[in-house]
């Protein structure tokens, strides 16, 4: 088997891509058998461990399969058709919103000058201060700052990225808002999921989208349910979909992408908590599957470390970055400087992956803290979903009616606990109760005693 590695993150990463561009490739076709482990380590003269770990990683995802007896090979996927013939999305005319066409015409070629000011930081960035130009930085973000991130991305994510496809961003909303400016002209259709994060909905109508909402089920975004005619943009939350928690399966990542190949959509990936999984493999993300340059990535540091550091990223296809770029700049002219180069260092010192892990060891505790409360306190007065991954569940009320999530809500309230519905997050009726706990801010013996208090009110509270 001829595989080549590109030399980027670690070898069972390199391989994990490897293997996944031979199968969508159809070098590896549907059935094929893969070599043994210790054969293929051998070929390619890697570990056997390195080579396990890429097998695990890809039947964990979908793509291959194992049986008992008799090997490894490549599971029964209906793939896209070759687009033989067609040219990729970089080399095609593009059609950029208003916005985007301006901010190119307008992009000046020179920096402009600030003055030099002294400014009173805090002890953590000092080091920062004092070794950061104080004038205008890149409106793509320090070069510094976007080399981690992509290497991070190669390491955490499964994505193959260059620093000059990073655009760093002041959080998660502003990306999303950069991404409906650059690309929705008024009355362009954009696809959002149902349920859905209301900051998109707001963004991408406030630059005058048509929103076409599709369903969600315990697969993610019914890709069935994608409108015949062309949108221009669908905004997803593939690994672990706010608000339900559920995680986009292979087959529908794969019908998404080719619905965008074949509408000359572009595909707007919201990873907001993807840094957090407790029960399963981290799921590589969806524009590690992207062959056609359709994806953009969005994510933010914010959850990871503070909300007021206000920091993001966009990982944008070539196609889109001169216009990703301009529009940032005129936006607000690039991110502060200072606190780009003091996340560029805790993130190239190796600091914030370990601060990653110990965040993700306490929310595993705070979250299992929650789970045990749940089961021992409401029983079957709750359905649990989204528990996997992220800093919330999803909680169904199989009792009670949808109408009875107020009285719920408020009982709950006057003993001192604070849960959210889920209904607001809709935009069709619900035909079910439901709530969203959170747990990220709580200690164990808190979330322990929240939920024995959250049971008492669903007993009290009447039932259907």
């Amino acid at each position: 088997m001829h595989l080549e590695l590109d030399q980027q993150g670690a070898l069972s990463a390199q391989l994990t891509r490897a293997l996944k561009d031979a199968i969508l490739s159809r070098r590896l076709g549907p059935g094929a058998r893969l070599p043994a482990t210790r054969e293929l380590a051998g070929e390619l003269e890697l570990s056997r461990n390195t080579v396990l770990a890429a097998y695990e990683q890809l039947a964990a995802e979908g793509f291959l399969e194992s049986r008992t007896g008799s090997g490894t090979y490549v599971a029964q996927l209906r793939l896209a058709p070759s687009a033989e013939g067609q040219a990729p999305a970089a080399e095609r005319p593009l059609r950029l919103a208003p916005f985007a066409e301006c901010a190119v015409a307008e992009r000046p070629h020179r920096p402009l000058q600030s003055p030099q000011v002294q400014s009173a930081w805090h002890r953590c960035l000092a080091r920062a201060a004092d070794n950061t130009s104080l004038d205008y930085p890149a409106p793509e973000g320090l070069a510094p700052l976007r080399e981690v991130v992509a290497a991070y991305l190669g390491r955490r994510r499964g994505l193959s990225v260059a620093p000059e496809d990073v655009v760093i961003v002041s959080g998660a909303q502003q990306g999303l808002d950069l991404v409906a400016r650059v690309l929705l002209r008024p009355r362009d259709t954009a696809v959002m999921e149902d349920p859905h994060y209301q900051g998109a909905r707001q963004a991408l109508r406030a630059h005058g989208a048509r929103l076409c909402m599709v369903p969600v089920d315990d697969d993610g975004l019914i890709s069935e349910r994608l409108p015949r005619r062309g949108a221009r943009l669908v905004s997803v939350t593939p690994s672990h979909q706010f608000p339900t928690g559920v995680v986009l399966s292979l087959p529908r990542r794969l019908a998404l992408l080719e619905w965008a190949r074949r509408h000359d959509a572009w595909i707007l990936e919201d990873d907001y908590d993807g840094e957090f999984r407790y029960d399963t493999r981290p799921l590589a993300a969806l524009k590690s599957l992207d062959r056609d340059g359709r994806v953009l990535y969005l994510g933010t540091f914010s959850k990871v470390l503070f909300p007021a550091l206000r920091l993001g990223y966009l990982v944008v296809p070539p196609a889109l970055r001169e216009a990703m770029i301009a529009g940032k700049w005129l936006l607000d002219r690039g991110c502060p400087a200072i606190d780009q180069h003091a996340l560029a260092t805790l993130i190239g010192s190796g600091q914030f992956e370990r601060l990653l892990r110990r965040a993700g060891r306490e929310l595993a505790r705070r979250r299992n803290a929650l789970l045990a409360g749940l089961a021992r306190h409401c029983g079957d007065d709750v359905e649990v979903v989204g528990a996997s991954a992220g800093m919330h569940v999803c909680c169904w009320l199989p009792r009670h009616a949808p109408t009875a999530v107020a009285d719920v809500i408020a009982l709950a309230e006057q003993r001192g606990v604070g849960v959210y519905p889920i209904a607001p997050y809709f935009l069709r009726p619900l035909e079910r109760a439901g709530l969203l706990l959170g747990y990220s801010g709580l200690a164990p013996a808190d979330l322990n005693e929240g939920t024995r208090r959250l049971g008492a009110v669903l007993r009290e509270v009447p039932a259907r």
